[in-house]
């Protein structure tokens, strides 16, 4: 398949560009890139993230990451907030890596995935804070993805509706929890030890 590469050059409009039919792009073109947007790359196509999440967005993200941060202290699993390049590919070159992604939370306890760059490989564990530019293709292509490369457990937390699912991997897929809402204590098959009270979580 042929790959199409954008010129380099700043301050880049996302609506304008007139991507080309079939268009394929890689890390080596992200790399490059200086859109206006903060953009994610999901085999290969482009998907614009919400330039300015919402405020009870950034709550709810801000008490996660204080929670993580807290209790990983000392601990080997790193956390980190996006933007954080995470990509996913089988192979490092830069040239062959077409997912390139920046989960709103990930949690990595095998340190040699990480670089200067970010993470390369699968995070242990991913939370994606849904917000009103989120799209329905965006959401089920990570869905997707992230089952494909190995995330042992993926969080999508509405936090407007203060809701929370769990996919856990097994054997190679993901298996839903039920629906946590405001009030539940929820704990991580990832991180022996780790709960949270979402009542805390969805305070704002």
């Amino acid at each position: 398949m042929k790959e199409y590469r954008i010129p380099q050059k700043e301050n880049i409009d996302l609506d304008a560009f007139n991507e080309p039919e079939g268009a394929v792009y890689t890390y080596a073109d992200y790399l490059k890139w200086d859109f206006e947007e903060i953009v994610e790359l999901i085999k290969g196509k482009i998907f614009a993230k919400a330039a300015a999440p919402n405020r009870r967005h950034q709550e709810v993200s801000g008490n996660l990451s204080a929670f993580f941060w807290n209790f990983l202290k000392g601990h080997s699993c790193k956390v980190y907030s996006a933007p954080f390049d995470v990509r996913l590919s089988r192979d490092p070159d830069f040239s062959k890596i077409d997912s390139v992604v920046q989960p709103d939370i990930s949690v990595i306890c095998d340190l040699s995935k990480l670089d200067d760059k970010g993470c390369w490989g699968a995070p242990d564990l991913i939370v994606e804070i849904l917000s009103p530019g989120n799209s329905r293709v965006e959401v089920q292509n990570k869905y997707e993805l992230y089952e494909e490369y190995g995330v042992r457990e993926y969080c999508v937390v509405h936090p407007t509706d203060c809701t929370v699912l769990i996919y856990t991997l097994i054997g190679g897929k993901f298996q839903p929890s039920r629906l946590f809402t405001s009030g539940d204590q929820i704990n991580s098959s990832v991180i022996p030890g780790f709960s949270l009270d979402l009542e805390d979580v969805f305070e704002g």
